[in-house]
């Protein structure tokens, strides 16, 4: 039985795929600092309608007070949302809006059902009409501001709707249960709605996960491309001086341009695609593998790798020793090298770069197999292979 719950709520309400789920969360948090205050003066406008239409014989705690404490409630929320709205939006502080958020709604609408209910059972049924109205435009209003959080929306509905349609229904007098039938059509409805518009806003954002990885990928051989370099370079870069350490590492291949004029540069996209594979494998998780266009690549180190002692300039050299076979032809390519140490070598992009290009062609004028030292103190830095 558990099994099928679960999966009729999987199908239903289907979890935030991982890769979206900070966005999704600051969507919906901005969604709801948006729509709140239009909840809130929506309840707040129902207040008086509320404590005129209630039963004559009721304590006044509950006539008048219930609908005044819901007021306050409004009035509060109204100056958080103006006082807050202006803050910085994170991940973390989203998931707080959605939560809070949902919980204050949840505990409302027992408290507007509740008292919906005591009037229904102290009123004459000559009134019961009014605190059905009263209830049904609350519930369905509160759920379609609430509709950027799928689970309060649903659940304000359910708690608003479904005691008092109870009531219409098994009142046994026709027009309220023509009037609970058609409410519960309409709850029907918008629940639907809520469940399609949130999962189109999961698609939207999946499409845009998607468009951006594309930007920043090369689409020959898979790997992060130049953009996607420069934006991982900049965030680090954008902790200023107490930016910690980092290695930015330019690789370009030796005697490619023979193989293309040898096999075509179909063969060519090929042994590119198997030397991204081999970089890719040799650095792992420890960094980020670049192509920069034609035979150049880059490696970043970024802090607290497990690669940031390893002499990187040997471990991607020795990568590439093994011939490629491709389409049975063996083939063998070389590397030169160039690396820069941030802070060492320079304290921004351009001038990190500057550095592993002028080590890079400095490796490329020394005789096939030697070293060129970047740093009498770092003799492995630069390679040739």
């Amino acid at each position: 039985m558990r099994g099928i719950i679960e999966q009729f709520r999987q199908r239903v309400m289907p979890p935030i795929p991982a890769a979206i789920a900070d966005q999704f969360a600051i969507l919906r948090a901005r969604r709801v600092e948006t729509q709140s205050p239009v909840m809130y003066l929506m309840l707040l406008a129902t207040t008086p309608t509320a404590a005129m239409a209630g039963a004559a014989d009721l304590h006044w705690a509950v006539k008048y007070g219930m609908p005044a404490l819901l007021a306050v409630l409004c009035v509060l929320g109204l100056i958080e949302n103006r006082m807050t709205r202006a803050r910085p939006m994170s991940p973390r502080r989203a998931q707080l809006i959605v939560k809070k958020t949902a919980s204050v709604s949840g505990w409302v609408g027992v408290m507007c059902s509740s008292w919906a209910v005591i009037n229904w059972f102290a009123a004459a049924p000559g009134n019961h009409a009014s605190f059905a109205m009263i209830i049904a435009m609350g519930s369905l209003g509160t759920a379609y501001c609430l509709s950027a959080i799928r689970f309060a929306a649903i659940l304000n509905l359910i708690i608003g709707v479904v005691p008092i349609s109870a009531l219409m229904l098994t009142s046994g007098r026709p027009a309220e249960i023509a009037a609970a039938t058609s409410l519960v059509l309409a709850t029907l409805i918008l629940i639907r709605f809520i469940l399609q518009g949130h999962a189109m806003l999961i698609d939207l954002l999946q499409l845009q996960d998607q468009t951006r990885d594309l930007a920043h990928t090369d689409p020959l051989t898979g790997l992060a491309n130049r953009r996607a370099l420069d934006t991982r370079i900049e965030a680090l870069l954008a902790k200023g001086p107490s930016a910690p350490p980092f290695r930015l590492a330019l690789l370009d291949l030796d005697g490619f341009k023979p193989v293309n004029d040898r096999y075509g540069h179909a063969t060519g996209d090929r042994l590119l695609c198997a030397v991204a594979q081999r970089l890719r494998e040799a650095i792992g998780d420890g960094g980020l593998v670049v192509r920069q266009g034609g035979d150049e690549f880059a490696v970043l180190i970024p802090p607290q790798s497990p690669l940031a002692d390893v002499p990187l300039a040997d471990r991607l050299l020795i990568a590439l020793v093994r011939p490629h076979v491709i389409e049975g032809a063996t083939i063998r390519v070389g590397a030169s090298v160039g690396i820069a140490h941030y802070p060492d070598d320079g304290s921004s992009a351009e001038a990190l770069f500057g550095h592993a290009d002028r080590a890079l062609y400095r490796a490329k004028n020394e005789n096939r197999g030697q070293r060129s030292l970047r740093d009498p103190l770092e003799p492995d830095e630069i390679l040739r292979a």
